[in-house]
Protein backbone atom coordinates (compact mmCIF):
# COMPACT_ATOMS: atom_id res chain seq x y z
CA UNK A 1 0.00 0.00 0.00
CA UNK A 2 1.30 3.00 -1.37
CA UNK A 3 1.75 6.25 1.39
CA UNK A 4 0.62 9.14 -0.66
CA UNK A 5 1.64 12.00 1.94
CA UNK A 6 5.48 11.00 1.87
CA UNK A 7 6.15 8.45 -1.26
CA UNK A 8 7.13 5.78 1.39
CA UNK A 9 5.49 2.25 0.09
CA UNK A 10 4.39 0.12 3.09
CA UNK A 11 3.93 -3.82 1.84
CA UNK A 12 2.66 -6.53 4.51
CA UNK A 13 4.16 -9.94 3.79
CA UNK A 14 3.07 -12.61 5.69
CA UNK A 15 1.47 -13.05 9.61
CA UNK A 16 1.47 -15.59 12.72
CA UNK A 17 -0.60 -15.02 14.92
CA UNK A 18 -0.53 -11.44 15.34
CA UNK A 19 3.18 -10.97 14.27
CA UNK A 20 3.56 -9.62 10.87
CA UNK A 21 6.74 -9.37 8.22
CA UNK A 22 6.49 -6.08 6.31
CA UNK A 23 9.12 -4.46 4.11
CA UNK A 24 8.56 -0.49 4.26
CA UNK A 25 11.09 1.56 1.40
CA UNK A 26 11.82 5.34 2.48
CA UNK A 27 14.08 7.14 0.09
CA UNK A 28 16.76 6.09 1.13
CA UNK A 29 16.25 2.26 2.36
CA UNK A 30 14.51 -1.03 1.91
CA UNK A 31 13.51 -1.77 5.43
CA UNK A 32 12.54 -5.14 6.25
CA UNK A 33 10.46 -5.57 9.67
CA UNK A 34 10.16 -6.53 12.36
CA UNK A 35 13.60 -4.58 13.03
CA UNK A 36 16.00 -2.98 15.52
CA UNK A 37 16.84 0.97 15.12
CA UNK A 38 20.60 1.56 16.85
CA UNK A 39 20.26 5.16 18.73
CA UNK A 40 22.56 7.25 17.22
CA UNK A 41 21.66 10.36 19.74
CA UNK A 42 24.00 13.07 18.49
CA UNK A 43 24.40 11.81 15.01
CA UNK A 44 26.73 8.36 16.40
CA UNK A 45 26.15 5.49 17.75
CA UNK A 46 28.31 5.18 20.54
CA UNK A 47 31.96 4.56 19.63
CA UNK A 48 30.93 2.44 16.34
CA UNK A 49 31.59 4.03 12.67
CA UNK A 50 28.28 3.97 10.18
CA UNK A 51 29.76 1.36 8.15
CA UNK A 52 30.45 -1.07 11.26
CA UNK A 53 26.64 -0.11 12.22
CA UNK A 54 25.43 -1.06 8.93
CA UNK A 55 27.38 -4.48 8.99
CA UNK A 56 24.86 -5.27 11.79
CA UNK A 57 21.86 -5.57 9.26
CA UNK A 58 20.61 -1.89 10.41
CA UNK A 59 18.71 -0.13 7.68
CA UNK A 60 17.66 2.39 9.77
CA UNK A 61 18.92 4.57 12.39
CA UNK A 62 17.24 6.99 15.27
CA UNK A 63 18.95 10.78 15.79
CA UNK A 64 17.86 12.68 18.42
CA UNK A 65 16.41 16.23 17.80
CA UNK A 66 16.82 17.67 20.98
CA UNK A 67 20.24 17.14 21.20
CA UNK A 68 21.03 17.93 17.37
CA UNK A 69 18.83 21.40 17.86
CA UNK A 70 20.87 22.54 20.77
CA UNK A 71 24.34 20.86 19.58
CA UNK A 72 25.67 21.56 16.71
CA UNK A 73 22.21 23.07 15.77
CA UNK A 74 19.36 22.11 12.90
CA UNK A 75 20.53 24.79 10.06
CA UNK A 76 24.39 24.33 10.32
CA UNK A 77 23.17 20.74 9.89
CA UNK A 78 20.46 21.62 6.77
CA UNK A 79 23.98 23.43 5.06
CA UNK A 80 25.70 20.04 5.22
CA UNK A 81 22.98 18.44 3.44
CA UNK A 82 21.17 16.25 6.82
CA UNK A 83 22.12 14.32 8.79
CA UNK A 84 22.93 11.14 6.72
CA UNK A 85 25.15 12.99 4.69
CA UNK A 86 26.90 14.83 7.62
CA UNK A 87 27.47 11.56 9.23
CA UNK A 88 27.92 9.51 6.20
CA UNK A 89 25.23 7.17 7.35
CA UNK A 90 23.93 5.59 3.78
CA UNK A 91 20.60 4.27 4.72
CA UNK A 92 17.40 5.40 6.72
CA UNK A 93 17.24 8.32 9.47
CA UNK A 94 14.09 8.41 12.03
CA UNK A 95 14.16 11.18 14.31
CA UNK A 96 12.06 11.72 17.03
CA UNK A 97 10.58 14.82 18.03
CA UNK A 98 12.68 15.97 21.00
CA UNK A 99 9.28 15.96 23.23
CA UNK A 100 10.52 13.29 25.32
CA UNK A 101 14.00 15.02 26.34
CA UNK A 102 12.09 17.80 27.17
CA UNK A 103 9.58 16.42 29.61
CA UNK A 104 12.07 14.91 31.02
CA UNK A 105 13.95 18.31 32.37
CA UNK A 106 10.82 18.18 34.93
CA UNK A 107 12.44 21.27 37.05
CA UNK A 108 13.78 23.24 34.05
CA UNK A 109 10.71 23.41 31.92
CA UNK A 110 6.79 24.90 31.66
CA UNK A 111 4.07 23.45 29.75
CA UNK A 112 1.59 26.01 27.81
CA UNK A 113 -1.13 24.62 25.07
CA UNK A 114 1.30 26.56 22.61
CA UNK A 115 4.74 24.62 23.33
CA UNK A 116 7.20 23.86 25.97
CA UNK A 117 9.61 26.32 27.66
CA UNK A 118 12.54 25.04 29.08
CA UNK A 119 16.19 25.63 30.10
CA UNK A 120 19.01 23.94 28.08
CA UNK A 121 20.72 21.32 29.61
CA UNK A 122 24.04 22.17 28.58
CA UNK A 123 24.08 25.87 29.62
CA UNK A 124 20.80 26.91 30.85
CA UNK A 125 20.07 29.50 28.20
CA UNK A 126 16.32 29.51 27.57
CA UNK A 127 15.03 27.60 24.82
CA UNK A 128 11.22 27.09 23.42
CA UNK A 129 10.11 24.12 21.31
CA UNK A 130 6.32 24.01 19.92
CA UNK A 131 5.31 21.67 17.62
CA UNK A 132 6.42 23.51 14.77
CA UNK A 133 9.76 24.63 15.49
CA UNK A 134 10.42 20.10 16.68
CA UNK A 135 9.26 19.65 12.84
CA UNK A 136 11.21 22.90 11.37
CA UNK A 137 14.02 21.21 13.22
CA UNK A 138 13.31 17.54 11.71
CA UNK A 139 12.94 18.99 8.14
CA UNK A 140 16.28 20.85 8.97
CA UNK A 141 17.62 17.27 10.05
CA UNK A 142 16.34 15.83 6.63
CA UNK A 143 15.06 12.41 8.04
CA UNK A 144 13.29 10.21 6.33
CA UNK A 145 10.51 9.87 9.54
CA UNK A 146 10.09 12.49 11.72
CA UNK A 147 7.87 12.22 14.83
CA UNK A 148 5.34 14.57 15.47
CA UNK A 149 5.65 16.56 18.94
CA UNK A 150 3.58 14.80 21.70
CA UNK A 151 3.27 14.98 25.56
CA UNK A 152 4.77 11.86 27.69
CA UNK A 153 3.25 12.08 30.93
CA UNK A 154 5.74 11.08 33.65
CA UNK A 155 5.65 7.23 34.67
CA UNK A 156 2.38 6.80 37.82
CA UNK A 157 0.50 9.74 36.08
CA UNK A 158 -2.61 9.48 36.67
CA UNK A 159 -5.98 9.27 34.90
CA UNK A 160 -6.79 12.64 35.01
CA UNK A 161 -2.82 14.08 34.38
CA UNK A 162 -3.26 11.50 31.40
CA UNK A 163 -6.43 12.76 29.68
CA UNK A 164 -4.63 16.17 29.33
CA UNK A 165 -1.92 15.01 27.91
CA UNK A 166 -3.84 12.27 25.34
CA UNK A 167 -5.76 15.64 24.89
CA UNK A 168 -2.53 18.18 24.48
CA UNK A 169 -0.86 15.30 21.99
CA UNK A 170 -3.90 15.51 19.80
CA UNK A 171 -3.64 18.60 19.12
CA UNK A 172 -0.22 18.84 18.32
CA UNK A 173 -0.37 16.42 16.29
CA UNK A 174 -2.56 18.22 13.73
CA UNK A 175 -0.19 21.24 13.87
CA UNK A 176 3.02 18.99 13.31
CA UNK A 177 1.04 17.97 10.39
CA UNK A 178 0.32 20.79 9.29
CA UNK A 179 3.99 22.10 8.77
CA UNK A 180 5.63 21.43 5.02
CA UNK A 181 8.15 18.26 5.77
CA UNK A 182 11.42 17.72 4.22
CA UNK A 183 11.03 15.86 0.51
CA UNK A 184 10.24 12.53 1.22
CA UNK A 185 9.48 12.97 4.97
CA UNK A 186 7.28 10.78 6.51
CA UNK A 187 5.69 11.64 9.61
CA UNK A 188 4.54 9.29 12.49
CA UNK A 189 1.74 9.97 15.34
CA UNK A 190 2.39 9.11 19.05
CA UNK A 191 -0.64 7.65 20.96
CA UNK A 192 0.43 7.83 25.05
CA UNK A 193 -3.02 6.61 27.58
CA UNK A 194 -0.52 5.89 30.28
CA UNK A 195 -1.23 1.86 31.37
CA UNK A 196 -5.16 2.56 31.09
CA UNK A 197 -6.55 0.14 28.22
CA UNK A 198 -9.38 2.26 27.34
CA UNK A 199 -7.02 5.05 26.71
CA UNK A 200 -5.21 3.76 24.94
CA UNK A 201 -7.78 2.42 22.91
CA UNK A 202 -9.37 5.94 22.49
CA UNK A 203 -5.99 8.01 21.53
CA UNK A 204 -5.01 5.67 19.05
CA UNK A 205 -8.46 5.80 17.69
CA UNK A 206 -7.91 9.42 17.70
CA UNK A 207 -4.22 9.25 16.37
CA UNK A 208 -4.73 6.74 13.39
CA UNK A 209 -7.58 9.18 12.25
CA UNK A 210 -5.15 12.11 11.37
CA UNK A 211 -3.02 11.74 8.20
CA UNK A 212 -0.10 9.89 9.39
CA UNK A 213 2.32 7.78 7.71
CA UNK A 214 2.81 5.42 11.04
CA UNK A 215 1.75 5.09 14.23
CA UNK A 216 3.67 4.23 17.41
CA UNK A 217 3.26 3.57 21.00
CA UNK A 218 4.78 6.12 23.29
CA UNK A 219 4.86 5.96 26.92
CA UNK A 220 6.17 2.60 27.65
CA UNK A 221 9.10 1.48 30.09
CA UNK A 222 8.62 4.61 32.57
CA UNK A 223 7.92 3.10 35.44
CA UNK A 224 5.35 0.14 34.86
CA UNK A 225 5.99 -3.60 35.78
CA UNK A 226 6.69 -5.12 32.83
CA UNK A 227 3.42 -7.53 32.73
CA UNK A 228 1.21 -4.38 32.77
CA UNK A 229 3.39 -3.35 29.94
CA UNK A 230 3.18 -6.63 27.93
CA UNK A 231 -0.45 -7.42 29.06
CA UNK A 232 -1.35 -3.88 27.39
CA UNK A 233 1.00 -4.45 24.05
CA UNK A 234 -1.18 -7.62 23.57
CA UNK A 235 -4.59 -5.45 23.68
CA UNK A 236 -3.27 -2.35 21.91
CA UNK A 237 -0.94 -3.38 19.28
CA UNK A 238 -2.73 -5.90 16.97
CA UNK A 239 -5.29 -2.97 16.63
CA UNK A 240 -2.63 -0.39 15.49
CA UNK A 241 -3.36 0.40 11.76
CA UNK A 242 -2.49 -2.74 9.63
CA UNK A 243 -1.08 -1.25 6.70
CA UNK A 244 1.22 1.21 7.89
CA UNK A 245 4.47 0.47 10.05
CA UNK A 246 3.64 -0.07 13.83
CA UNK A 247 6.59 1.34 16.12
CA UNK A 248 7.14 0.82 20.09
CA UNK A 249 9.20 3.85 21.00
CA UNK A 250 12.30 3.19 23.64
CA UNK A 251 11.57 -0.52 24.16
CA UNK A 252 13.60 -2.75 24.81
CA UNK A 253 15.23 -5.75 26.62
CA UNK A 254 15.38 -8.63 23.96
CA UNK A 255 12.67 -10.55 26.23
CA UNK A 256 10.85 -7.32 25.01
CA UNK A 257 11.81 -7.64 21.30
CA UNK A 258 10.11 -10.62 21.31
CA UNK A 259 6.68 -10.45 23.17
CA UNK A 260 6.22 -6.82 21.32
CA UNK A 261 7.13 -8.69 18.06
CA UNK A 262 4.07 -11.46 18.89
CA UNK A 263 1.92 -8.58 19.61
CA UNK A 264 2.12 -7.12 16.10
CA UNK A 265 5.09 -4.48 16.54
CA UNK A 266 7.23 -3.74 13.50
CA UNK A 267 10.11 -1.01 14.47
CA UNK A 268 12.19 -0.44 18.50
CA UNK A 269 14.62 1.71 19.30
CA UNK A 270 16.18 1.25 22.77
CA UNK A 271 19.93 2.52 23.85
CA UNK A 272 20.01 -0.67 25.89
CA UNK A 273 22.58 -2.80 23.88
CA UNK A 274 24.58 0.04 23.19
CA UNK A 275 24.38 1.28 27.17
CA UNK A 276 24.65 -2.50 28.37
CA UNK A 277 27.78 -3.12 26.25
CA UNK A 278 29.67 0.33 27.54
CA UNK A 279 29.13 -1.48 31.57
CA UNK A 280 30.81 -4.98 30.06
CA UNK A 281 27.35 -6.70 29.53
CA UNK A 282 26.77 -9.04 26.52
CA UNK A 283 23.48 -10.03 24.90
CA UNK A 284 23.45 -13.23 23.26
CA UNK A 285 20.90 -16.35 22.63
CA UNK A 286 21.35 -17.76 26.14
CA UNK A 287 20.75 -14.62 28.04
CA UNK A 288 23.21 -11.55 29.55
CA UNK A 289 26.75 -12.36 29.77
CA UNK A 290 28.26 -10.45 32.42
CA UNK A 291 31.93 -10.07 31.63
CA UNK A 292 32.85 -8.14 34.75
CA UNK A 293 32.23 -11.61 36.81
CA UNK A 294 35.55 -13.37 37.50
CA UNK A 295 33.75 -16.63 36.08
CA UNK A 296 35.59 -14.87 32.56
CA UNK A 297 38.93 -14.34 33.71
CA UNK A 298 40.59 -17.43 31.82
CA UNK A 299 38.12 -18.00 29.25
CA UNK A 300 39.07 -18.65 25.88
CA UNK A 301 35.65 -19.40 24.42
CA UNK A 302 33.81 -16.75 22.32
CA UNK A 303 30.67 -14.11 24.31
CA UNK A 304 28.85 -16.60 22.11
CA UNK A 305 29.31 -19.64 19.64
CA UNK A 306 25.97 -18.65 17.34
CA UNK A 307 27.39 -15.30 16.57
CA UNK A 308 29.00 -14.09 13.65
CA UNK A 309 30.25 -10.45 14.88
CA UNK A 310 34.00 -9.78 15.08
CA UNK A 311 33.98 -10.01 18.82
CA UNK A 312 33.02 -13.62 18.81
CA UNK A 313 35.02 -14.41 15.33
CA UNK A 314 38.84 -13.38 17.15
CA UNK A 315 38.45 -12.28 20.81
CA UNK A 316 38.07 -14.24 23.61
CA UNK A 317 35.58 -14.00 26.58
CA UNK A 318 39.22 -13.67 28.75
CA UNK A 319 40.51 -10.83 26.48
CA UNK A 320 37.03 -8.65 27.06
CA UNK A 321 36.74 -9.26 30.16
CA UNK A 322 40.41 -7.66 30.89
CA UNK A 323 39.08 -4.80 28.29
CA UNK A 324 36.21 -4.32 30.09
CA UNK A 325 38.25 -4.25 33.63
CA UNK A 326 41.02 -1.84 32.31
CA UNK A 327 37.77 0.33 30.85
CA UNK A 328 39.55 0.02 27.16
CA UNK A 329 37.36 2.06 24.24
CA UNK A 330 37.66 -1.48 22.32
CA UNK A 331 36.18 -3.27 24.98
CA UNK A 332 33.19 -0.82 24.55
CA UNK A 333 33.77 -1.14 20.82
CA UNK A 334 33.63 -4.82 20.79
CA UNK A 335 30.90 -5.03 23.12
CA UNK A 336 28.72 -2.74 21.19
CA UNK A 337 29.43 -4.24 17.69
CA UNK A 338 28.50 -7.65 19.46
CA UNK A 339 25.36 -6.91 20.91
CA UNK A 340 23.67 -4.81 18.02
CA UNK A 341 25.06 -7.78 15.81
CA UNK A 342 23.01 -10.12 18.29
CA UNK A 343 19.59 -7.91 18.02
CA UNK A 344 20.02 -7.82 14.14
CA UNK A 345 20.37 -11.30 13.96
CA UNK A 346 17.02 -11.93 16.89
CA UNK A 347 14.83 -9.73 14.66
CA UNK A 348 16.05 -11.63 11.23
CA UNK A 349 14.91 -14.50 12.67
CA UNK A 350 11.86 -13.32 14.05
CA UNK A 351 11.06 -12.19 10.25
CA UNK A 352 11.77 -16.00 9.01
CA UNK A 353 9.17 -17.11 11.68
CA UNK A 354 6.44 -15.25 10.66
CA UNK A 355 7.63 -16.43 7.80
CA UNK A 356 7.47 -19.72 8.45
CA UNK A 357 4.13 -19.70 10.58
CA UNK A 358 5.10 -20.48 13.98
CA UNK A 359 6.66 -17.01 15.72
CA UNK A 360 4.85 -17.55 18.66
CA UNK A 361 6.37 -21.08 19.61
CA UNK A 362 10.16 -20.31 18.44
CA UNK A 363 9.56 -16.72 20.77
CA UNK A 364 8.42 -18.75 23.64
CA UNK A 365 11.38 -21.32 23.36
CA UNK A 366 14.00 -18.21 22.23
CA UNK A 367 13.02 -16.53 25.69
CA UNK A 368 13.19 -19.82 27.92
CA UNK A 369 16.60 -20.22 26.35
CA UNK A 370 17.66 -16.55 27.21
CA UNK A 371 16.10 -17.40 31.00
CA UNK A 372 18.01 -19.90 31.59
CA UNK A 373 21.47 -19.27 30.60
CA UNK A 374 21.18 -15.68 31.77
CA UNK A 375 24.32 -14.69 33.91
CA UNK A 376 22.23 -11.79 35.80
CA UNK A 377 18.88 -13.32 36.33
CA UNK A 378 16.14 -13.24 34.06
CA UNK A 379 14.84 -8.97 35.12
CA UNK A 380 12.38 -8.53 36.95
CA UNK A 381 8.87 -8.98 35.67
CA UNK A 382 9.52 -11.20 32.77
CA UNK A 383 7.00 -13.62 32.96
CA UNK A 384 8.48 -16.97 33.11
CA UNK A 385 6.43 -18.47 29.82
CA UNK A 386 5.93 -15.08 27.83
CA UNK A 387 2.01 -15.23 26.66
CA UNK A 388 1.30 -15.41 22.73
CA UNK A 389 -2.47 -16.52 22.95
CA UNK A 390 -4.20 -15.16 20.26
CA UNK A 391 -8.19 -14.68 19.78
Amino acid sequence: MSLPTSGFSFELLATSGYARRARFTTPRAIIETPTFMPVGTAATVKSLSPEEVEATGARIILANTYHLWLRPGSELIARRGGVTRFMGWPHALLTDSGGFQVFSLAPLRKIDEDGVTFRSHLDGAPQRMTPEVSMKVQRDLGSDVAMVLDVCPPGGADRAEIERTMALTTKWARRSLACEPAPGQARFGIVQGGTFADLRRAHLADIAALDVDGVALGGFSVGEPLDVMYALLDEVAHEMPTHKPRYLMGVGTPYDLLHAIGAGVDLFDCVLPTRNARNGQALTWHGRVNLRQSRHTEDDAPICDRCGCPACAKYSRAYLRHLTRANEILGHRLLTQHNLWFYGELVAEARRHVEAGDYDAWARETARAMREGDELGAPNGVPPNPRHQRA
